[in-house]
């Protein structure tokens, strides 16, 4: 009976800091797709749009008015909706600034993996939704996507789960925190194959280009218009920080806080958003030492992520 206000406090406590977080990320997804588009630019030597063109980009979308084809039904007018609220939930669930997880309903490795397919799939349906050839063209190619990289994701963190003796995240990040590794050789290997597909998830070449919504790519946002084209701007860079923010607090957990003291968050805090901007910057720029490919030899690139992700798994059946 005493310890019960400090586990309500702490649980309390635990569920703010997941809103927080899940609202620093959201807040802060405009500024890093700026930033993505700042480093392209600088690179190809053009002068690009400022740091803070997505801002201006969504005030704007906000003050105007939504305009629905004939023929969209209710799954074009909540998907917006929901691509926000599946990426909130993931971020609220992922250890990023402590060990541990401050919504631990939603830190499991396969409620992740169905909450990023039920993000895809409403992004999907919404393109068919509309009636329109190239919306339809546009879900199609995603769902290709999703089939191609989705397993490399799976395989390479269900031997990392396998490792860590959890599908929990926190439980991973802790285990990986850890010196040293029990299985050194197949861990490297899956962040490897993990690392493969979080590049692509994050929208990048060749595989994606993250600002071409008049590409068959973002297909399914060619209907959309004010509000709720705001609101897809923001979930999708919403994902791509949140996809990133994986890699960096589960699979690269170093420098976050072990006690949920003030100080310690507030380290953990730093060192996750140093991390974060390392991570979209090296993204950036390997992805402008690539070429752009034709979809339709995007299978022969995920064979070889998948087949380090096999590869992976071999080597944790073999104790290394």
């Amino acid at each position: 009976m005493i310890s019960l206000p400090s586990e309500i406090s702490t649980s309390a406590g635990m569920f703010l800091l997941a809103i927080v977080q899940a609202l620093i990320l959201l807040a802060l997804a405009p500024l890093f797709s700026g930033i993505s588009r700042m480093i392209r630019a600088r690179i190809q030597s053009r002068r690009g749009p400022g740091l803070l063109q997505d801002y201006r980009d969504i005030a704007k979308l906000m003050t105007r008015q939504n305009i629905w084809p004939d023929n969209a039904g209710w799954v074009s007018r909540v998907m917006p909706y929901v691509l926000i609220s599946t990426v909130m939930v993931v971020a609220m669930s992922l250890p990023m600034f402590t060990h541990h997880s401050p919504f631990g309903a939603g830190s499991d490795l396969i409620t992740v993996i169905y909450l990023f397919a039920l993000f895809r799939f409403f992004f999907s349906i919404a393109g068919l939704d509309s009636n329109s050839t190239f919306s339809s063209l546009g879900a199609s190619r995603e769902v290709t996507l999703g089939v191609l990289v989705e397993p490399i994701l799976m395989l390479a963190f269900i031997v990392i789960a396998l490792i860590a003796g959890s599908t929990n995240f926190a439980v991973i990040s802790t285990a990986l925190s850890s010196q040293p590794w029990q299985y050194p050789v197949a861990t490297v290997i899956a962040l490897v194959a993990a690392a493969f597909a979080i590049f692509i998830e994050m929208g990048k070449i060749p595989f994606d280009l993250a600002e071409a919504e008049q590409e068959l790519q973002e297909g399914p946002l060619t209907e959309y218009s004010g509000p709720s084209f705001a609101l897809l701007k923001v979930g999708l860079s919403l994902k791509s920080m949140v996809v990133a923010s994986i890699f960096v607090s589960v699979l690269f957990p170093f420098g976050a806080a072990q006690e949920f003291t003030v100080s310690a968050v507030i380290l953990g805090i730093v060192s996750f958003f140093v991390k974060l901007l390392v991570v979209f910057i090296a993204a950036c720029v390997f992805e402008n030492t690539l070429a752009r490919t034709r979809f339709m030899l995007t299978g022969r690139l995920t064979v070889v992520g998948f087949g380090i992700s096999v590869l992976a798994f071999v080597f944790y059946f073999t104790g290394l």
